[in-house]
């Protein structure tokens, strides 16, 4: 019973943090959020409901999963077009991915990723990003270049408790 309290402490702090986030959004603040968890614990929810926010204030955001993401950067790769499908990831005032972790792995999309992230630090661009892979899980998958900006430049957020599908089962 004492961890479920904590586990309700820790999400009720998470919430008020992200309202106060969305509501208090500015293109150029660059604040970024990590969010880690098993799944069906409201990442992608609370992700969903700060896009919403965020676009009410008339900001742009750009919501995806990795492996979508990671697509078009392969897509552009090939492309003979002026006009590249990953050039929305650069220069809306919010991306959001979803679900890192579940993009093909390979020394290419490493760096496609690591560039976005990179770039958006620099450029003071927000980002919000759900796993569920634990901390120490994206620290074997992922590079240190790319461990160091998620868990150094991002407020990170521990999603804990019981799947919510499950629970209305």
């Amino acid at each position: 019973i004492l961890g479920s309290s904590r586990v309700r402490e820790n999400m009720k702090d998470t919430l008020a943090y992200c309202r106060e986030y969305a509501d208090a959004f500015d293109s150029r603040s660059g604040d970024s959020l990590l969010f880690v968890g098993k799944t069906g614990l409201g990442k992608t929810h609370l992700s969903s409901a700060i896009a919403q926010r965020v676009l009410e204030k008339g900001f742009s955001v750009v919501y995806d999963s990795a492996q979508n993401l990671l697509a078009a950067f392969e897509r552009d790769r090939f492309s003979q077009s002026e006009k590249k499908l990953s050039d929305k990831y650069f220069t809306c005032d919010l991306l959001i991915i979803d679900d890192l972790g579940t993009e093909i792995k390979g020394a290419t999309s490493l760096s496609y990723f690591y560039t976005l992230i990179n770039s958006r630090l620099v450029d003071s661009k927000s980002v919000i990003i759900s796993t569920n892979l634990s901390p120490d899980a994206l620290r074997r998958q992922y590079e240190d270049r790319v461990i160091s900006r998620l868990f150094n430049e991002y407020e990170v957020f521990l999603f804990e408790g019981n799947d919510v599908r499950e629970l209305r089962k």
